[in-house]
């Protein structure tokens, strides 16, 4: 059994290596600009994983799929990958002491099985001042991160505190994953491999 994982993500292919299942790292031939979205993030983060599923049955029919869709979210606002260095500095300013929450839509898929998931997670920042940003910017890539920012190892730095799964706001929670799972008779207790 190999599973698809259907992401390029750093972060889900390091949660995934927690366990002893072997997987493919495949980039879904899908298209998230052309999704709009309409206000609500828990729809939007279903359709895109979903769209990620779908994209990549036709290449893997016989395969377990695992695709994510992760936004931060913020008073009807979704801060994505920032697409520059101004964008990205706007983005921790206006989220700097503040709640914000992240979402990350799972879908595991199978042939013509398909399960899925949300997860949320409150995140709020402590207060940042300009220079802090600037050396948060400086320090630690964020292009290819929801909301421009990561949360773990010194990116935990502009965190106070988290209200829901960790792993959500690396991009793929562990719990809403073995739930669906399950659903294909795989349990990630299972597979849960030793360290040391």
């Amino acid at each position: 059994m190999t599973i698809i994982l259907g992401s390029q993500s750093p972060r889900r292919k390091e949660i995934l290596s927690y366990f002893a299942l072997p997987f493919h790292q495949v980039s879904p031939p899908y298209d998230e600009e052309a999704v709009p979205f309409t206000g609500d993030p828990i729809a939007y983060v279903k359709t895109l994983s979903k769209g990620k599923a779908d994209s990549l049955l036709p290449a893997f029919p016989d395969q377990i799929i695992i695709t994510a869709d992760t936004i931060v979210y913020k008073e009807g606002v979704i801060y994505g990958k920032p697409r520059h260095d101004e964008e990205a500095f706007e983005f921790l300013k206006a989220l700097a002491g503040q709640w914000h929450s992240v979402f990350t839509g799972v879908t595991v898929r199978q042939g013509h099985r398909e399960f899925q998931d949300v997860a949320e997670t409150g995140v709020l920042f402590n207060p940042l001042n300009e220079k802090e940003i600037h050396i948060y910017y400086k320090s630690l890539p964020y292009s290819d991160k929801a909301g421009g920012y990561m949360i773990q190892q010194a990116g935990g730095l502009i965190v106070q505190r988290i209200e829901g799964c960790y792993y959500n706001v690396m991009g793929l929670p562990i719990n809403s994953l073995r739930l669906l799972l399950l659903n294909l008779g795989i349990d990630l207790w299972d597979y849960l491999k030793a360290i040391g």
